[in-house]
């Protein structure tokens, strides 16, 4: 039998400084090497393999290793090496690491085990979509406004805690804040969340009464939203870190605005173009004319050439919506009406009239 090594650091070859980069290469090195499936009957390399698996349990968790290099044992007691009777692992055993193991031997033991130790809860919070309505023309020319938003906030009353003021949550006494329970099944320790925290590693005992322990609330924010000129129905704007609280030290989501653009009773809006209509006689239209033409930025003036049809386009250029992406404004199309008299007065009769005999006779 090899002598077994002074601490966890000499079960892996590292220095106490080492860093998790290089406790973890050591790890997976070591792991392979005395792995039991590659060495079948060899209980010398079967004890190797659980010294191993010990020290790696304590060293990869921050917590567990400063609490080993304060007190020589990853739960703040004088205790020995694990793999021997009373080590950090339980009695003559040790916890197994089945998310590095599944790593290296293709997630054969993960599928068997159901994967390593349950994390603490985090992640991103929600996104939050609010609408905000706007007249056609701040659509155009832009607008700061206030918007209300309803999410969830941190819990005024308890900070967050989820606890009663006064009070605080507390080390789960059923897993000792591991956040998992771990039972021996013979060679594996088989860990499964801890039933009373979920996981968490602690327990609140008094919850808060504003908040019934999550440590949220629901509650109103108003936001100040610069709303770029040019928006369209329908266009989104994302504003980061805005949208419902992470979990567990995750990042908060994104408020999402989305505009909605009441039409207009002139444009149509076409991209960053905008199509009005421009009503002419039949006569202006056969002659040409020059016509006032409505723009955001005032009426222009536009020749019509002679022999134009309805429902020609012609384009003013520059005098359209801004581009929310890109330089400058779209253009102001110009389709042109022709407006037929529905009661022509006797004099406009006689000439067209006089119009009508002169086109048939050509």
């Amino acid at each position: 039998m090899a002598t077994r090594p002074k601490d966890y650091y000499d079960a892996l070859g590292v220095s106490r400084g080492a860093s998790q980069d290089e406790i973890k290469k050591a790890y997976r090195k070591l792991v392979r090497e005395h792995h039991p499936d590659k060495n079948p009957g060899d209980t010398e390399a079967e004890e190797r393999f659980k010294e191993i698996q010990g020290a790696y349990d304590v060293l990869s968790d921050p917590e567990k290793r400063k609490q080993y290099d304060a007190f020589g044992s990853a739960d703040g007691r004088p205790g020995g090496f694990p793999g021997g009777g009373g080590g950090a692992g339980g009695p003559g055993g040790f916890n197994f690491d089945f998310g590095d193991i599944s790593d290296l031997f293709g997630g054969r033991f993960g599928d068997m085990f159901g994967g390593g130790a349950p994390r603490q809860p985090s992640g991103r919070g929600a996104d939050v979509q609010a609408r905000v309505n706007l007249s056609f023309e701040d659509s155009l020319r832009g607008v700061e406004t206030q918007i209300p938003v309803e999410l969830d906030t941190t819990c005024r009353e308890c900070g967050g805690s989820g606890a009663a003021p006064g009070t605080a949550p507390i080390v789960c006494p059923e897993c000792r804040g591991r956040g998992v329970i771990t039972e021996s099944q013979g060679l594996f320790g088989l860990s499964h969340t801890c039933p009373r925290c979920h996981g968490n590693g602690t327990v609140i005992e008094q919850p808060c009464p504003r908040c019934h322990g999550t440590g949220r609330e629901r509650r109103t924010k108003r936001y100040k939203v610069k709303i770029p000129a040019g928006v369209k129905n329908g266009t989104q704007i994302r504003l980061k870190g805005k949208g419902e609280p992470g979990y567990g030290g995750g990042p908060a989501g994104d408020l999402i605005v989305v505009t909605r653009v009441a039409d207009s009773p002139l444009y149509k809006r076409r991209g960053a173009d905008l199509e009005v209509e421009v009503p002419m006689t039949f006569a202006d239209a056969a002659l040409g004319a020059k016509v006032e033409v409505p723009t955001p930025e005032g009426p222009v003036s536009l020749n019509v050439p002679a022999g134009s049809e309805g429902g020609k386009l012609l384009r003013i250029k520059g005098r359209g919506a801004p581009k929310l992406k890109g330089k400058g404004n779209g253009d102001v199309l110009a389709r042109l009406t022709i407006a037929v008299p529905k009661k022509p007065n006797k004099k406009e009769r006689e000439l067209l009239e006089e119009l009508q005999k002169v086109q048939k006779a050509q």
